[in-house]
């Protein structure tokens, strides 16, 4: 099947909200469900656009953390420049929703998703993508050949990560000049995102390793100014980041990402003011249900590796405190209690934080959008699988 049949097949998906007949009682939601605060979640919005426009930064939100166009929307609604997308076919998700401004971040270096994005950008003019590779812009070029327009481009900076992006100054000096003498393509500026950072633990430490990295970026943006490249765009940083960086004189925008949501990790990171990172209100949950009580001191809730996606942390109950998650399985998951605390009953629905929310998300087909503890909405995970 080639990207073609796919991308058709992407484009004939659900992308609208629906409206409930009649609102639904989180006690009567079926079991495991992805959970979504619109309050808490508007607030999150509204904070992050506030602070970032007091500093005088741009919002472009990753929507790899939501992958859904109804949220982007938001987004750009409550004062975003734009959105990111993580893959192609995210980008696709989104412009067929009507969302044209776009920066794919992560660079593409093969012949079909280069014409798939020379498409896109044909409907979406303020498209943007990056590029850290000689290769990516001849696969570009050539897609382009015949288009009206050029691409609108960044160069991706390696922080050091290791995992896309140039690193060395010669390096991203060779590349903008390889990119100024394309007819197809528009040097814009470039991209700087250190994942690695968004985790550190303690603000203290997350804030030198931060400006570490932006000192070795502004040294190559400075060089290529020097060169006579007029860089409009220098993109980068995320929400563990987003009160370091927005004092960096050359960010013009942060791709801040898990803020709308939060999730276990985050809140583990800690934050200027404490241990605990509150810097933004957990709207996303997973509403579950105590199914079975094998032993005492224990219940079994109807999630597991298939409700809650994790790499290294468990979800927290939000219901039970003190209590402990294992993981049983792919459909089960244990809650273990603290000594003396108040044993769940079954059929009783419980509520965790998740672990990780980009790639929990990526689990449901939709967010049940409540408040006041009625569910009102159903909102599409569109670009649910959209990993190419």
């Amino acid at each position: 099947m080639s990207i073609a049949t796919v991308a058709a097949l992407l484009r004939e998906r659900h992308y609208d909200c629906l409206t409930l007949d009649e609102p639904v009682p989180l006690s009567q939601v079926p079991t495991p469900a992805l959970l979504l605060d619109r309050n808490a979640f508007e607030r999150n919005l509204r904070k992050m656009g506030d602070h970032l426009e007091s500093k005088g930064k741009g919002v472009r939100p990753h929507s790899k953390t939501h992958k859904c166009p109804l949220i982007a929307r938001a987004q750009l609604d409550h004062g975003a420049i734009g959105v990111c997308a993580a893959k192609v076919s995210e980008a696709l998700v989104l412009c067929q929703a009507g969302i044209d401004r776009v920066l794919i971040t992560s660079p593409v270096t093969t012949t079909e998703k280069a014409n798939l994005v020379a498409e896109l950008a044909d409907a979406a003019p303020d498209l943007m993508i990056v590029l850290d590779s000689e290769l990516g812009v001849v696969q570009l070029e050539a897609a382009l050949a015949g288009h009206e327009r050029a691409l609108k481009v960044l160069i991706d900076l390696d922080p050091r990560m290791g995992r896309t992006g140039v690193r060395e100054q010669e390096d991203v000096v060779h590349l903008a000049d390889r990119i100024a003498e394309s007819d197809r393509l528009r040097l814009m500026g470039v991209q700087h995102y250190a994942g690695h950072v968004m985790h550190i633990e303690g603000h203290a430490a997350r804030r030198e390793a931060s400006l570490k990295h932006w000192q070795r970026a502004s040294e190559i943006i400075t060089l290529l100014q020097q060169r006579g490249f007029e860089i409009e765009v220098v993109t980068g940083g995320g929400t563990g980041t987003y009160d370091i960086d927005c004092d960096v004189g050359c960010v013009t925008d942060m791709q801040v990402g898990s803020y709308v949501f939060m999730d276990q990790e985050y809140l583990n990171i800690g934050s200027a003011t404490g241990p605990v990172y509150n810097d933004f209100e957990t709207s996303l949950t997973v509403l579950t249900t105590a199914i079975s009580q094998p032993a005492s001191g224990a219940i079994t809730v109807d999630a597991g590796t298939k409700g809650f996606a994790s790499e290294t942390v468990a979800p927290t109950c939000i219901d039970v405190a003190g209590s402990k998650f294992v993981f049983a399985g792919d459909e089960h998951g244990i809650v273990v209690l603290r000594d003396g605390s108040q044993q769940p009953l079954l059929g009783e629905k419980l509520q965790f934080v998740t672990p990780h929310c980009d790639p929990t998300v990526n689990l449901y087909d939709h967010y049940w959008v409540h408040q006041d503890g009625v569910v009102t909405e159903l909102w599409p995970v569109t670009a649910r699988g959209c990993s190419w």
